[in-house]
């Protein structure tokens, strides 16, 4: 029995897609970037970070050998180095895509870059919270855009954000290969179509699906629709399903002839109407798509003010033309070619019209404070996961003195053993010169970011990470407060603490809080979706980590400057109270703003 006739088949394509709806009611594809081509992206990318590094590394060396660091001013040249060392990771990949329009270095070589997943350009909001999360995403990362339907790691959950294709030098029209046109002799000896459209429909669908058919079923169903057929189309074969074959054959060549201008449903199938309205527009798309190749590089700057709005007029008529192209039943080939036209222009223009970011001392003074009022109760939750273990680690050792050769470091425990006489000859503890106070504060305050990130980060793990953190530095406290207790040398340590502890402290349970409050979104996202709660409530948390960063880089210049000083107590203890007022004078104002906000 002869098999049926099949819709031409379109390419193998591997490429996976999301749609979107743009503003101008369009729904656009944009071309996802694999596992494959993000890792080329991220390998590029470390490189690059590495050499930054090395770089750092041979000049840093060069210039101890020279004795330049000798000086007071190049210690803190040093203590700038030292600082990106410890935060460039992801200072670099941050900085770049929220300024560079959501790509890295490696990401324009590979020819990727990241927007929201409204297809709007990407946020520095967004930017930051999809690389703060990264240090989860170094580890499970990988197998979560492997899995993910829409390619995103754990990093792009939390930021509303996907990593899409970005190359539009390669959608030439030109590329397209156009359908052999068939001779007007040709096309007037086949004549006109002699289906209905609903006919031709229902004999598509039959055919393609034939073979799923038992075979009785198939012969019944078949002889029925030749039935219907046989008084306007003889037959030429006694068999019902070679019949079939036979007129949808013919059915389609008619259609593709000069009298078949209605739309023909299905892949490959192209109509009259179709061929003139790409005809005639085509010109315009290919000068349309060498402005916009143009513009992604550089952006509208590179227009004259006077010609922007005549290239909005083109962006519209362009997303125009590919509702009608879809209507129309064009080439498959053709469709996306637009839709990558649209997706350039799109990008251009929505990136001019980006809501404006508030000034940074506004969200810093402000902003900042006013999200972690807001989020009072998750700050709260992690003060009390590392406060209560350090109450029991505190009592557990000075109940039991004996525990600390076994749990407490020995580093520790040799420092509560020397204290009293380190104390006696005037040391404070963990004093340092004064010209090492700057590196010693640069590290202090990059290790205390990288701690407090890992607490935010932690949140995407339903908060197990979070909690792990906070519990475990909790009761490293308490047990260590115990160890110089035991020694009577408690006042000695709250001392060295005193300066920077009020805002270092405050800090960790803010980012605690933070992570928290992705927790929460993850595990009990209430009446909203999980993954928009949990967009939403990233935005809030990554302004919590912008007051962490501004406190600790406050609390580790105190830590490195003063707490290593020989400063004395009294001092100490007056930077701490000053500090604990303005913590409070910090808050307030966020709490002011957040009333002055609209409801």
């Amino acid at each position: 029995m002869p098999r049926p006739a099949r819709a031409p088949r379109q390419p193998f394509d591997l490429r996976q897609q999301l749609g979107v709806e743009i503003p101008e009611h369009v729904l656009l594809s944009f071309d996802l970037a694999g596992l494959g081509t993000r890792t080329a992206a991220a390998a590029l990318d470390h490189l690059l970070i590495w050499l930054i590094y090395l770089f750092m590394a041979l000049v840093g060396t060069a210039a101890g050998a020279a004795g330049i660091w000798s000086s007071r001013l190049a210690s803190w040249g040093a203590a700038v180095v030292v600082l990106l060392f410890g935060l460039g990771y992801f200072l670099y990949f941050t900085l770049f895509e929220a300024l560079w329009d959501g790509r890295t270095p490696g990401k324009r070589a590979v020819g990727i870059r990241v927007i929201q997943d409204t297809g709007r350009p990407l946020t520095a909001n967004a930017a930051a919270v999809r690389n703060l999360i990264r240090v989860l995403d170094l580890s499970i990362g990988p197998l979560f855009v492997f899995l993910h339907p829409a390619n995103k790691r754990l990093g792009d959950l939390a930021a509303g954000t996907i990593v899409v294709r970005d190359r539009v030098a390669e959608w030439s029209l030109a590329a397209v290969a156009p359908k052999a046109a068939m001779t007007t002799a040709d096309s007037l000896a086949l004549g006109p179509p002699e289906l209905t459209e609903q006919e031709f429909n229902l004999l598509d669908r039959f055919l393609g699906r034939a073979d799923q058919l038992l075979p009785a079923v198939r012969e019944r169903m078949a002889t029925d629709l030749a039935h219907r057929l046989e008084g306007r189309i003889p037959p030429r074969t006694p068999n019902a399903m070679a019949y079939l074959v036979d007129v949808f054959a013919s059915e389609q060549e008619k259609r593709s002839g000069r009298f078949g201008t209605r739309g023909a449903a299905g892949a490959g199938r192209t109509t009259v109407t179709a061929e003139r309205f790409v005809a005639r527009k085509r010109d315009s798309w290919e000068a349309f798509r060498v402005s916009a190749e143009r513009l992604e590089r550089g952006g509208l700057a590179g227009l004259p003010a006077s010609e922007i709005p005549g290239f909005a007029a083109r962006y519209r008529e362009v997303a125009a033309d590919l509702a009608r192209a879809r209507t129309y039943g064009v080439d498959p080939d053709v469709v996306a070619y637009l839709e990558r036209l649209v997706g350039a222009g799109h990008t251009v223009l929505y990136q001019a019209r980006a809501t404006p970011r508030p000034p940074f001392i506004r969200s810093l003074l402000s902003d900042f404070p006013g999200a972690v009022v807001q989020s009072w109760r998750y700050v709260l939750a992690a003060f009390l996961l590392l406060i209560v273990p350090a109450m029991i680690g505190f009592v557990m050792l000075r109940e039991q003195p004996q525990l600390a050769e076994e749990i407490v470091q020995p580093e520790m425990v040799s420092r509560a053993e020397q204290a009293a006489e380190r104390e006696a000859q005037g040391e404070g503890y963990a004093q340092a010169g004064s010209r090492v106070r700057p590196v010693i504060a640069a590290a202090i305050i990059g290790n205390n970011i990288r701690v407090c990130i890992l607490a935010f980060a932690g949140g995407m793990v339903f908060g197990l990470l979070t909690v792990w953190a906070l519990t475990m530095n909790g009761l490293q406290l308490g047990m260590d407060y115990g160890v110089f207790a035991n020694y009577h040398a408690a006042l000695y340590l709250t001392t060295f603490i005193a300066g920077h502890g009020v805002l270092e402290l405050t800090a960790i349970f803010i980012s605690g809080g933070a992570g928290l409050r992705l927790a929460h979104a993850l595990v009990a996202p209430g009446d909203r979706p999980r993954l928009e709660a949990l967009v939403v409530d990233g935005r809030i948390a990554m302004r919590m980590m912008g007051a962490v960063i501004f406190l600790l880089a406050i609390a580790g210049s105190i830590e490195g400057l003063l707490s290593t000083s020989d400063a004395p107590r009294a001092l100490k203890f007056a930077v701490s109270a000053t500090t604990a007022v303005f913590l409070v004078l910090y808050l307030t104002n966020g709490y002011r703003y957040n009333r002055q906000q609209p409801a």
